[in-house]
């Protein structure tokens, strides 16, 4: 039998060519740029000094770095753990079909429209004594709220915005993997006399790991790299309750002008962000595994 090849266009590598050239001016070149900044001293435009691993070895001993790095560990987990929970609590109880199905996603995916610095705007107003709704009413029953002098009101302010804020990317999500579930199942577990709970467990939570699996990463990698809604709220005080890690670098970079230490804290951010996205994904995947071995065991 004679064997044909077949052949091969090459010019097919101009139609991605577009896309190549984006990412490099997009991603590459500024990533090579941040890793030249970190190996170098910068005296002055026209002159640069090679320091090597020096600002490494500093950022990595900075005291304030490791607090706006706990902190920002504490707000992240916070997040995954209030949201994540709420989102599907809220994708449980929405209308599965009909108008009023249409209605509530539009209703829950509104506050996702907001820009971040509107978003920091509007709770700013929101929780002030004397004008906002929030503030007045907490103030109204006997709790000297305010989130500008008291650091435990800041970090909970913060954290119920961004709940507001990111919980409806959560409720759609998980939505989309209640709605991909056939019926077959339901109808199943009806006839064995299930309860909503065995349904929940064995049923849906089950069939939503793979956009549960997304929502943490992006909420996660979201939540870990926050800026503009507490920047606009706080400001990062009282003190530094709610300066994370990203005000933190761009103190160092805008406000300091310290370009070596920031390109060397921006790669370890980088790092620091792959490292955890990296965990939760092995963790969750090896969580959907043991599951399906106790299903067939």
């Amino acid at each position: 039998m004679s064997t044909t090849t077949k052949p091969v266009n090459q010019k097919a590598w101009w139609l991605v060519l577009p896309v190549i050239l984006c990412v490099a001016f997009s991603a590459v070149l500024p990533l090579m740029t941040v890793v030249n900044y970190s190996v170098q001293d910068v005296l002055s435009p026209d002159r640069r000094v090679f320091v090597g691993t020096e600002w490494f070895v500093a950022v990595m001993r900075d005291s304030e770095l490791h607090l706006a790095l706990w902190r920002q560990i504490q707000f992240s987990l916070a997040v995954l753990l209030v949201e994540i929970p709420l989102g599907i609590a809220l994708a449980l109880s929405m209308p599965a079909q009909g108008w009023k199905s249409s209605a509530v996603l539009v209703l829950v995916a509104l506050s996702l429209l907001i820009p971040w610095n509107v978003v920091g705007t509007i709770w700013q107003i929101f929780g002030r004594a004397d004008i906002g709704l929030l503030g007045y009413f907490l103030q109204w029953v006997g709790m000297d709220y305010s989130y500008t002098g008291n650091p435990t009101h800041a970090w909970w302010t913060v954290l119920i915005m961004d709940v507001w804020h990111w919980t409806p990317l959560v409720a759609l999500l998980a939505f989309a993997g209640l709605r991909s579930i056939p019926d077959a199942y339901y109808q199943a577990a009806s006839i064995d006399g299930a309860s909503k709970w065995a349904v929940f467990r064995y049923i849906q939570l089950p069939k939503m790991r793979g956009v549960l699996m997304i929502a943490v990463l992006l909420r996660f990698m979201d939540s870990f790299m926050i800026y503009t809604e507490p920047f606009v709220l706080t400001g990062g005080g009282p003190g530094n309750a709610t300066t994370f890690l990203s005000q933190y670098l761009t103190t160092k970079a805008v406000g300091q002008f310290d370009l070596g230490p920031a390109a060397a804290f921006s790669l370890i951010y980088f790092l620091i962000i792959l490292l955890f996205c990296f965990v939760l994904y092995n963790w969750m995947q090896s969580l959907g595994t043991s599951e399906k071995e106790q299903g067939h065991g």
